[in-house]
């Protein structure tokens, strides 16, 4: 019986032992998709107390507290946080098997130091610990940051935002890059008419210029995506339920603004056709100004009307989607591609069953231009987990070149969460050592010390190439 989360935690060979330590451990962390707040990392924030740092914000947990019978005052609502800090404790025993243990473990030995389970007996002595570090020099946000050995960091930024926390980063001379990355999502859904034309206004603001008619809304999308460029941006993020690939004439499109714009309803059909050209459109920004674009598709969000309404989005309510994925994306990627607009691109699903699909269509669409070109992303939110990654890494190793992979990423808001990068590597070194034990590749330490090392860091920052947005 092997201790729990020892040092060789998920490690089930020697090979795959000598590959973590000496080879994935050591590599920085490249981590090119997060939901951190810009700000909080600009004022070198300081949490007073893990629940602020480790409860707030994380709809994982929330999920599994109110799945465990517990009231919503302890997730959102008004309790103290040493209450919801109590409650996750006398939960996470029933997390077993759930990746919420296995994160909850990590988290709390790196940067922590714990190696006690967490539970109801122990809430209090863990809860005083982490707080005193959370009080003591390097574990500010910065200090949390350093310590996981983060090498470039991009968040997750509307069109509007003015980056000025992004520019105030780089004039203190932190030596991290933290970037931001362009999420246009709000500048497609008109399915609020109201809702979207505040975001035109804002839009207006922002580009210093009134918006009266598409032309003009395309032209501001595109000022704001080169004020982005000049900002260090070279990464685009789109979060659909699935891709849009609808025919259109110009047109049409230039009658289906004015109409939204004049607060009427549009038809499914006119949405479509919309969604459509906005995600043409900003394919073509992408490759203009080479950044690589990212589509995360699949998610069924906000089902609980009622939470909904209450709580508002991002609270835990969403859930895996099945809407048709496979034509309308091959659409529209063969569509920027025929024009020679397609630039490096990054698919993520979150239905297991889209698995092949994704590791197949990407095959259909790289050029020769550049290794990797288009890649098939680490496994998402419900498959950001042991079974999801294995399986992802699986599909890919089938279907396309496992070697050339871009690595995992946090996608969180957390910045406790860089553990998922440890998660990432110590399942991927356990997969090539059992390769290795059941003679299915070569025991060639330099090869597959490098390839370890090549996913873990090296070929994201080849593939991204930030270059002169980092200096």
């Amino acid at each position: 019986m092997k201790p729990f989360m020892d040092e060789d935690f998920l490690l089930h060979s020697e090979i795959a032992k000598e590959l973590y330590h000496d080879h994935a451990a050591k590599m920085p962390i490249f981590d090119y998709h997060c939901h951190i707040a810009p700000k909080e990392i600009a004022d070198d924030k300081r949490f007073n107390n893990m629940t602020q740092i480790w409860l707030n914000g994380d709809h994982y947990k929330w999920r599994a507290l109110r799945t465990n019978g517990v009231n919503e005052r302890y997730c959102t609502g008004d309790a103290s946080d040493w209450e919801k800090f109590e409650k996750w404790a006398e939960t996470v025993p029933y997390t077993l098997r759930n990746p919420l243990y296995h994160w909850t473990h990590l988290e709390l030995r790196k940067p922590f130091g714990i190696k006690e389970v967490l539970n109801k007996e122990s809430a209090r002595a863990i809860w005083e610990n982490c707080n005193t570090q959370l009080n003591s020099p390097g574990f500010s946000c910065r200090g949390i940051i350093q310590k996981a050995n983060v090498h470039t960091i991009c968040t997750t930024d509307d069109p509007v935002d003015n980056l000025e926390y992004h520019a105030d980063i780089k004039k203190s001379g932190f030596k991290v890059n933290v970037l931001p990355a362009w999420r246009p999502d709000a500048a497609m859904m008109v399915d609020d008419p109201a809702a979207f034309n505040k975001y035109v206004n804002k839009l207006e603001e922002a580009g210093g210029t009134s918006i009266s008619n598409y032309a003009e809304f395309l032209a501001v999308i595109d000022q704001r995506h080169k004020f982005f460029h000049e900002n260090g941006c070279r990464l685009s993020d789109h979060g659909l339920d699935t891709i849009y690939a609808a025919d259109y004439t110009d047109q049409q499109i230039t009658n289906i603004f004015a109409k939204v714009r004049g607060g009427k309803f549009l038809s499914p059909e006119e949405i479509n056709q919309f969604k459509s050209v906005m995600l043409y459109e900003f394919g073509v920004m992408d490759h203009k100004r080479g950044w690589t674009q990212q589509y995360h598709l699949g998610a069924l969000r906000n089902n609980n009307t009622r939470l909904f309404n209450l709580l508002g989005p991002d609270k835990g309510f969403d859930s895996i989607g099945d809407l048709e994925i496979a034509k309308p994306l091959s659409k529209l990627l063969n569509k920027l591609d025929s024009e020679d607009k397609l630039t490096k691109t990054i698919l993520y699903n979150l239905n297991p069953r889209d698995n092949e699909l994704m590791a197949t269509m990407i095959g259909n669409f790289q050029d020769g231009t550049i290794p990797g070109k288009l890649q098939y992303g680490s496994g998402w939110w419900f498959l950001d987990q042991k079974d999801g990654m294995e399986n992802q890494i699986n599909t890919l190793s089938n279907l396309g070149l496992l070697s050339r992979f871009v690595g995992m990423l946090t996608d969180s808001r957390s910045f406790l969460s860089y553990s998922r990068h440890e998660y990432f590597r110590r399942i991927l070194c356990n997969i090539l050592g059992n390769d290795v034990v059941n003679g299915e590749i070569p025991a060639d330490m330099k090869l597959l010390g490098k390839m370890v090392e090549d996913i873990s860091f090296n070929n994201a920052e080849i593939y991204f190439n930030f270059g002169s947005a980092t200096k």
